[in-house]
């Protein structure tokens, strides 16, 4: 392979690439070779701002569209080019359990967050966290993220997800008209956008537990200003769940 002119990173002058860049289309199809893996992805974003900018204009792009194709062009099909918060927000939001800190968003025990590369995110699922007059939005969810045996807190489920076109969105229309406050300390972890609790806007369904497979009174989950969704429940044992029906 013909690798083309190098050329001096412009962006800093303290960049350690002294000797130049390998083009876009070599590293691109570098990562193409390697299916987009987000490790490396993440490692490229870290060496300078050259690498940086690549990363967040063209590679977590291609990786959220290799990732989750159909997803990706739901998302995109009201004719933007870009996603709410970014592409790098979008692809940790793919693959990244936030978790929960002590005395942090959720207020409970520390959990760590943590890959996590084999997540589905359903938008026929999104509907049963939505009240029945913004069902007409679109919100993709995942499936929740099992921590089992957390002492008294029991089997913990974190999930996340994303609706698409969140700015014109009947559920962000309804947090304004409701005067609902942002959290005063913390931020989303994916994009640090400002985050809107659900749960003191009282905009969670019944469904979500259901869905969810987990108690109706010990669930909670915030939405930020780009549309990013993370949630934590307590998930009823399995015995006790596997007969939940879905309300409509």
């Amino acid at each position: 392979m013909i690798i083309t002119k190098q050329y001096r990173c412009i962006h800093s002058a303290s960049c350690m690439c002294t000797k130049g860049h390998i083009s876009e289309d070599v590293i691109f199809l570098l990562l193409q070779h390697l299916n987009w893996n987000p490790k490396i992805i993440a490692a490229l974003s870290c060496v300078c701002k050259w690498f940086d900018d690549l990363v967040k204009r063209v590679l977590w792009k291609e990786f959220c569209r290799t990732r989750a194709p159909k997803m990706m062009q739901d998302l995109q099909s009201s004719g933007s080019h870009s996603v709410d918060g970014n592409w790098s927000a979008l692809g940790k939001l793919l693959i990244y359990c936030s978790g929960c800190k002590k005395d942090g968003l959720f207020n409970k025990i520390h959990i760590p967050g943590h890959f996590a590369y084999r997540t589905r995110f359903s938008r026929t699922s999104g509907k049963s966290f939505l009240l029945p007059n913004c069902r007409s939005d679109v919100l993709y969810v995942s499936d929740p993220c099992e921590h089992l045996d957390q002492g008294e807190e029991g089997d913990v489920g974190f999930f996340r997800g994303v609706f698409k076109s969140f700015a014109t969105s009947k559920v962000r229309k309804m947090l304004i008209r409701k005067n609902a406050k942002f959290h005063p300390t913390e931020f989303c972890p994916y994009c640090k956008g400002k985050l809107w609790s659900m749960l003191q806007a009282k905009m969670i369904p019944q469904s979500a537990s259901c869905r969810l497979g987990a108690y109706e009174d010990c669930i909670e989950y915030y939405v930020c200003l780009n549309g990013h969704v993370l949630g934590v429940c307590t998930l009823l044992p399995l015995s006790d769940s596997e007969g939940v029906s879905e309300f409509d």
